[in-house]
């Protein structure tokens, strides 16, 4: 038995792969097919645009798929979430699909686009979300550089946004959130039920999570003189539990922690003149809790 698994092509493609890599995957691509390689012969994946994923995996064409939760409400599909991917192509965190409309214009809230048009991607949900505050105005879709649009062709547009950096460079103001969105694991109903492929989707989800609870961490093993150890406690982050155990000198300890990248360059040489002794700082693939 196989499972089919979609992995978004384009924007997250990159971001997925490696996540996957992470997790004890591997995926090879290539520029002239749409099924890249995996090495679990248990999988069969197939490239598919994030637009699209929620549909397939509905109709059942796919047995499960990585797409934005943006993209599954925007097709109302009917799928299981199996987890919660909170990653994207320049950060692992939320992205956000946002009203917004020039500087310049009068434009302060929604209401204030009644009767207007608005340019976007996301259509059906920005329908829903206008419908949601009584506001009646003309959707259209965008193929494209819809932050250039407003104001000759559109008076506002709903777009996704990490940083909002692009909008404000095309002179955009936010006005609102539509919607927040993450990457999420989304299953078939019938493949959910199915126990082979339900236990398969479990162990992906694990791997999967463990993989995204690494990001930004780095494991730091040490040697310290029993003396030292309560200095050396006392230079790492508060709320961290070390791992202690005993070396083959018994004045002598060995700790293992886990701490933020970002932290351990400021940390190492404190813990060095606490009397730290054989640093090793070491990369993490995976955290499973």
């Amino acid at each position: 038995m196989k499972m089919k698994l979609g992995i978004p092509k384009g924007s997250l493609e990159n971001a997925t792969i490696d996540l996957f890599r992470r997790a004890g995957f591997n995926i090879t691509t290539s520029s002239r097919s749409y099924f890249p390689s995996i090495d679990d012969p248990e999988i069969e994946c197939m490239l598919i645009r994030a637009q699209e994923m929620a549909r397939y995996v509905e109709d059942g064409v796919l047995d499960a798929g990585l797409t934005g939760r943006d993209w599954v409400e925007e097709c109302e599909a009917h799928v299981e979430t199996v987890a919660n991917l909170i990653y994207a192509k320049q950060s692992f965190g939320k992205v956000r699909w946002v009203l917004a409309a020039p500087e310049a214009s009068s434009f302060r809230s929604v209401k204030d686009l009644e009767g207007k048009i608005i340019a976007t991607e996301l259509v059906g949900a920005t329908k829903r979300y206008l419908a949601a505050n009584g506001v009646s105005a003309k959707v259209e879709f965008s193929w494209g550089a819809t932050e250039v649009k407003p104001p000759e062709l559109a008076d506002a547009i709903v777009e996704v946004t990490e940083t909002g950096s692009s909008l404000r460079a095309n002179k955009l103001r936010i006005i609102d959130t539509v919607l927040e969105s993450n990457t999420q694991l989304i299953a078939n109903r019938e493949a959910w039920k199915d126990d082979w492929k339900r236990h398969k989707l479990e162990d992906m989800k694990m791997l999967l999570e463990g993989a995204i609870n690494a990001l930004g961490k780095v494991g730091l093993m040490l040697n310290v003189h029993r003396d030292c150890l309560a200095a050396v406690l006392e230079t790492l982050p508060a709320l961290k539990k070390p791992t202690i155990s005993h070396l083959s000198d018994e004045e002598w300890l060995a700790v293992n922690t886990i701490l933020d990248e970002s932290t351990v360059r400021s940390i190492i040489p404190r813990l060095k003149k606490a009397g730290a002794e054989g640093i090793v700082e070491y990369p993490l693939n995976k955290i499973v809790m």
